[in-house]
C-alpha cells in the first residue's frame, strides 16, 4: 500500500488535463470493430484504459502502444457478411477476457463481444467483482443474445451472435450498456430501435454518438427527455479506421479546477486540452464553480481558473456523479451549508463513496450528513488528518487536493489507487504547486 502526505501550498502555472477514459475506450471499442488500423492519440494510459487495450486484443485486434499515441488493427473476427463474428468447432471453449476493474469496459463490451457466435466469459477484478450487471443480462436477451451474471453480479457469460431488434430497455441508473449496444448494433444485418428508460448521464450516450461518428458509423436520436430516449440504428454500417486526439477529461481536470478555486494563486491555474463544448457531464464543474464564487474563462481549448469568494452552493450531481468528490472538497471551504444532489449515484461506485466521502470529511475535520437524496457538508475552516482512499481513485485525489488548503497535512492510505484514471496524479499536482508537498509517507 502507497501512503501520502500533502501539504499545504498554493496552486498555478500550466497542465495539461488527462485524456477523457470515457472517450478514449469509446475510441478503442470502435477501433476494435473497423479493418483497417486506427491510430488515437490519448494519455496518459490509466489502468482502465490498459484494461480496454487488453480486450481489444482478447477480440483479435493488433495493439500497439508508443509514445502516447494507440494503433490499433481492427479484429478479423468482426468480419461476416451478416456483420457478427464467425465460429468453428474448435472454437466453442469460452474466450476469456479481463475487464479488470473498469464497469465501463464490462458493460460496453458485453454486446461487442456478443456479435461474436461462441462463448465469451468476462472476468472482473477488485471492487468490480461487487458490482451490479443484470441490466446487461436482460439487454442481450432483449437483442437476441445469451447472457449469465452470478446472482447478478460479475463474472459475465456472454453468447452471441447479437440480433436486429426493437427494444426498450430499463437502464438502472447506468449509460454504460446503452453505449455497448450503440457501437455493436449497426454492424447488424438490419435495422434496430432501441429505447431507454429510467436513464442518467445521457450526455455520455451524445459522447458515443460523437465518436461512432468519427469511426463513419451514424445512429439517429430521435427523441430524448433526459430521463428516456429512443434510438434508430441503421443496421449492414461498417466502422472505417481513424485518426484521433482524444479529448481532456473534465472528470479529472475537476480536481485540478477544483485545486486552483480553493488554494489557487491570484494569477490562476491554466488547464490546457478541455473543450468548451464537450459532450462530457463533467464539464458542468465550470457552472459550479461559477456558483461557488470562482473565476473561470476559456482561452481556446484552455481553462484558467483563479480563487473567488469560495460560497456555499447548491447543485444537483444526479448526471454528473464523479463530481461528488472535487465538489465535496469545494464545500469544505465554503463558509455555509452546501448541498449535493444525486448521492444514489454513489452506492456501487469504486466504493460505497457516499460513505466514503462523508468518513474523509470527518477525518479532515468537516461535518457532513445525507438528508433524502443530497449530501449535506458545513464548511469553513478544516484542520486535515489521515485518510483512507477506500480504495477508490477520486476518494484520493479529493484528499491530496483538500490537503493543499488544510490547516495541518492529510495522510491518505492507499494512495496508488488513483492510477485507475490518472497514473501520475501526484506528481502532476505537485508541478502546478508552490512546495515541494505531495511526498510518500515513510513507513
Amino acid at each position: 500500500m502507497e501512503n501520502r502526505i500533502v501539504y499545504s501550498s498554493k496552486v498555478g502555472g500550466t497542465i495539461r488535463a488527462p485524456a477523457s477514459k470515457s472517450a478514449l475506450q469509446r475510441a478503442i471499442a470502435c477501433a476494435v470493430l473497423a479493418q483497417g488500423k486506427s491510430r488515437i492519440i490519448g494519455d496518459p494510459l490509466c489502468d482502465d484504459a490498459q484494461a480496454a487495450l487488453h480486450i481489444a486484443e482478447g477480440l483479435g485486434a493488433t495493439v500497439h502502444v508508443s509514445d502516447g499515441a494507440i494503433e490499433i488493427e481492427g479484429s478479423e473476427q468482426f468480419l461476416q457478411e451478416d456483420g457478427t463474428g464467425t465460429t468453428s468447432l474448435e472454437q466453442q471453449e469460452p474466450l476469456m477476457l479481463s475487464c479488470g476493474e473498469s464497469g465501463l469496459c464490462m458493460r460496453m463490451f458485453a454486446p461487442v463481444a456478443a456479435l461474436l457466435d461462441r462463448p465469451v466469459q468476462m472476468e472482473a477484478e477488485g471492487s468490480l467483482r461487487k458490482r451490479p450487471m443484470a441490466m446487461v443480462e436482460s439487454a442481450l436477451h432483449a437483442f437476441g443474445a445469451d447472457c449469465a451474471a452470478q446472482e447478478g453480479l460479475p463474472p459475465l457469460f456472454v453468447r452471441g451472435p447479437l440480433q436486429p431488434k426493437l427494444a426498450t430497455l430499463d437502464a438502472k441508473g447506468s449509460s454504460q450498456l446503452v453505449t455497448g449496444l450503440l457501437i455493436s448494433l449497426p454492424v447488424l444485418h438490419g435495422d434496430s430501435e432501441l429505447g431507454v428508460e429510467n436513464l442518467v448521464s445521457a450526455g455520455y450516450l451524445d459522447l458515443t454518438l460523437e465518436i461512432c461518428s468519427q469511426f463513419g458509423v451514424h445512429i439517429d436520436k430521435v427523441s430524448s427527455d433526459g430521463r428516456t430516449a429512443r434510438f434508430l440504428i441503421k443496421g449492414n454500417q461498417s466502422y472505417r479506421p481513424a485518426s484521433l486526439r482524444v479529448e481532456g477529461d473534465w472528470s479529472g481536470a475537476a480536481f485540478l479546477a477544483v485545486a486552483a478555486a480553493i488554494a489557487g494563486k491570484p494569477e490562476g491555474l491554466r488547464i490546457q486540452g478541455l473543450k468548451n463544448d464537450s459532450l462530457q457531464p463533467d464539464r458542468a464543474i465550470v457552472d459550479v464553480l461559477a456558483l461557488a464564487g470562482a473565476r473561470v474563462q476559456f482561452d481556446g481549448s484552455d481553462v484558467i481558473v483563479q480563487p473567488g469568494d469560495c460560497l456555499p452552493f447548491e447543485f444537483d450531481a444526479t448526471d454528473c456523479p464523479d463530481l461528488f468528490p472535487p465538489l465535496a472538497v469545494l464545500a469544505s471551504v465554503a463558509k455555509g451549508i452546501s448541498s449535493i444532489q444525486g448521492v444514489h449515484r454513489l452506492s456501487v461506485k469504486e466504493s460505497n463513496r457516499a460513505l466514503a466521502l462523508q468518513d474523509m470529511l470527518a477525518n479532515i475535520g468537516i461535518h457532513s450528513k445525507i438528508v433524502d437524496d443530497a449530501l449535506q457538508i458545513s464548511g469553513g475552516h478544516f484542520s486535515g488528518g489521515r485518510v483512507e482512499s477506500h480504495n477508490d481513485h477520486r476518494i484520493a485525489m479529493a484528499a491530496a487536493i483538500a490537503g493543499l488548503a488544510a490547516a495541518n497535512p492529510v495522510a491518505i492510505e492507499g494512495a496508488e489507487c488513483v492510477a485507475k484514471s490518472w497514473p501520475g496524479f501526484f506528481e502532476d499536482l505537485q508541478s502546478i504547486s508552490s512546495a515541494p508537498n505531495l511526498v510518500p509517507e515513510l513507513k
